[in-house]
């Protein structure tokens, strides 16, 4: 945490290159190229760069009301999805000078480098840029020296043939960087896997490569499926209607999720005052995907050979994920709003990218609301040190 001091410092350092200066949330592009150039600290300090939002660039006070929805939009613009991997980032209101202002302190990221919307953001000097081949290359060999992600790690004893890699060249790619980048930069396919941290600096597939394009991505981590379960009653004793273990690419893994509970999400019929057919589902789709998702996203990939498991039962459905909180969730926040963290960061990014999630650290609130609209009994949490397990409840 910064004090009072150090940002009344970098405040008055007109040229430093740690320093963003905005009157206002008026240009959310040139905000999210400052977080992205700040995540990627180009220059080298190891420390985080800050963004003051009310403020001129003479370090003059702007007078803009520093409100809670103005901090909760420059929060939300870490999570939106645009800017991957998923930044460190903190949001504060301060007195700074005797001015009110909005902070946003964003740390260096392991994961390097990162993107807004397919393009690298660095600093040079006092102003954004975007990087060039040779820089991004020194961003990715900077990662030698850091206690990375368990997906950002290198896999021993895989090699490039281990992937799928006409995949990851005409679909994944194309999905994850501008395409103006790819046309210009033409260069091997192992750089742009390392820019994508899918390959890291010793050759080897990292473990997020193996997961979202791997042949067989259960042979490096015996966990990475799907179990579904669809029990006949309401016990795990109970006679086993339907069992299906769904692994592969992580895309086919997430569409063959949506295949399942589409297929057992059982519909009924109402009828309104006016005879009009209503068709109510036992679960409301929304609210199952954003648990399922959650649970492969923030689950625990590492010395476990336990699935994802989604057990259906005729009066609720679990769904038990591997892994208990992480970062700054505890038992106590677990699912409470913007209370959010990363085991996996790349595998976010991956699903963002695939087009499984649109927003970052809003898919318990979505299930949620989901479900009161559904009418469906309240989502229940039983968080524990290497597990969570989340229950919803059959619409009665």
């Amino acid at each position: 945490m910064l004090t009072d001091e150090q940002l009344e410092q970098l405040l008055t350092e007109i040229e430093s290159d740690r320093v963003e200066r905005k009157q206002s949330l008026s240009d959310p592009d040139k905000i999210h190229e400052a977080i992205c150039a700040f995540a990627n600290d180009m220059p080298g300090h190891a420390k985080p760069g800050v963004l003051f939002i009310g403020v001129r660039n003479d370090g003059s006070c702007a007078g803009e009301p520093i409100t809670d929805k103005l901090l909760i939009s420059l929060a939300q613009m870490r999570d939106d999805g645009t800017i991957l991997p998923l930044p460190s980032m903190i949001v504060q209101k301060r007195v700074i000078v005797g001015c009110e202002l909005a902070v946003a302190i964003v740390q260096p990221s392991r994961t390097l480098p990162v993107r807004y919307r397919g393009r690298v953001c660095i600093r040079v000097g006092p102003r954004r840029a975007t990087a060039t081949g040779d820089e991004e290359r020194q961003l990715v060999e900077r990662q030698r020296g850091f206690n990375l992600p368990f997906d950002a790690r290198e896999t021993v004893g895989a090699t490039l043939s281990d992937l799928d890699v006409g995949y990851l060249r005409d679909e994944y790619l194309p999905a994850a960087i501008d395409p103006d980048v790819l046309a210009e930069n033409r260069r091997p396919i192992e750089h742009q896997l390392r820019a994508i941290h899918f390959q890291g600096p010793g050759g080897s597939p990292t473990y997020a490569g193996l997961l979202v394009a791997g042949i067989d991505s259960t042979a490096w981590m015996p966990g990475a499926y799907v179990q579904f379960v669809r029990f006949a009653g309401t016990e795990l004793s109970d006679s086993v209607r339907d069992e299906k273990l769904l692994s592969g690419r992580l895309a086919d893994v997430l569409r063959g999720v949506d295949d399942v509970i589409k297929a057992h999400n059982e519909v009924t019929v109402d009828f309104t005052s006016h005879e009009t057919e209503v068709r109510v589902p036992a679960y409301p789709l929304a609210a199952l995907q954003q648990i399922i998702r959650n649970a492969v996203m923030h689950r625990n990939y590492e010395g476990t050979g336990a699935p994802v498991r989604v057990y259906w039962f005729d009066d609720r459905i679990e769904v038990h994920s591997p892994g208990g909180p992480y970062g700054q969730v505890t038992a106590e926040n677990f699912g409470e709003p913007y209370v959010s963290d990363y085991r996996n960061p790349l595998i976010a990014e991956a699903m963002r990218t695939l087009g499984f999630v649109q927003r970052f650290g809003v898919g318990i609130a979505i299930a949620r609301r989901e479900l009161e609209k559904n009418g469906n009994p309240p989502l229940e949490f039983d968080v524990q040190p290497t597990a969570v397990l989340a229950t919803l409840r059959r619409r009665p």
